[in-house]
């Protein structure tokens, strides 16, 4: 890498940066893993496949932890760098906020995992359309990375503003599923399990947008 690059990695020696790179772009890899276990997830259950949606349960559990691997490796590694206080303290944001996408997604299946039966149609074909915002949101966050780590501030800085424009949309189809679920007249714990999952749905939006924000934070820095 060029001395003159400039990057969210461009302030470390050539050695660390170089390992820090690798482990970040894993960690993007592992973490946008747990959300497709999940829409796979999601969608075996819909279907009616109870078996393949506990395995990708199980998958998204297993990504998931390979996430908090990643994700203690590279704080160690920031620990003992030589990086300056403010500099160290953007990318452990960085990484925590990255993982809390992780975590939500994973908490989200547990949640999935005790619906045995199928709900209302109507509530199934808003669970799909939250999940595909889900997918939608952690496309568009992996591609703002990947356009940081290679330089591309402008792609960075767009791809983050489309996560937002998500964000927006997971909002409004929160409301849309909450409605339709209340109004289903379901019995008290799959009312409960179906409205607890319409809030995680939407909360995994959340932390992607604010993976988002800090990558569009660490873009605007590189400038």
């Amino acid at each position: 890498m060029s001395t003159e690059s400039r990057n969210i990695f461009g302030w470390l020696g050539m050695k660390q940066e170089e390992a820090i790179l690798k482990d970040a772009e894993h960690h993007i890899e592992v973490t946008c893993e747990t959300v497709v276990n999940f829409r796979n997830a999601i969608n075996a259950y819909i279907e009616g496949d109870l078996d393949s949606r506990k395995k990708f349960i199980s998958e998204v559990h297993k990504s998931e932890s390979q996430a908090d691997t990643i994700r203690t490796k590279m704080i160690d590694m920031l620990s003992e760098s030589p990086l300056m206080p403010p500099d160290r303290e953007d990318l452990l944001h960085f990484i925590k906020s990255l993982d809390r996408i992780a975590d939500w997604t994973s908490s989200t299946s547990k949640l999935l995992g005790f619906l045995d039966e199928k709900l209302p149609p109507e509530i199934m074909k808003n669970l799909s359309i939250a999940t595909e915002i889900i997918f939608d949101s952690i496309s568009r966050l992996k591609d703002s990375i990947h356009a940081l780590i290679k330089n591309d501030i402008k792609g960075a800085i767009k791809y983050s503003y489309e996560v937002d424009g998500l964000e927006s949309k997971a909002d409004d189809q929160k409301e849309k599923l909450i409605g339709v679920i209340i109004h289903s007249r379901l019995e008290a714990a799959r009312l409960l399990l179906a409205y607890q999952l319409a809030e995680y749905l939407e909360g995994i939006t959340d932390k992607i947008e604010d993976a988002a924000d800090f990558v569009r934070m660490m873009a605007i820095k590189a400038k």
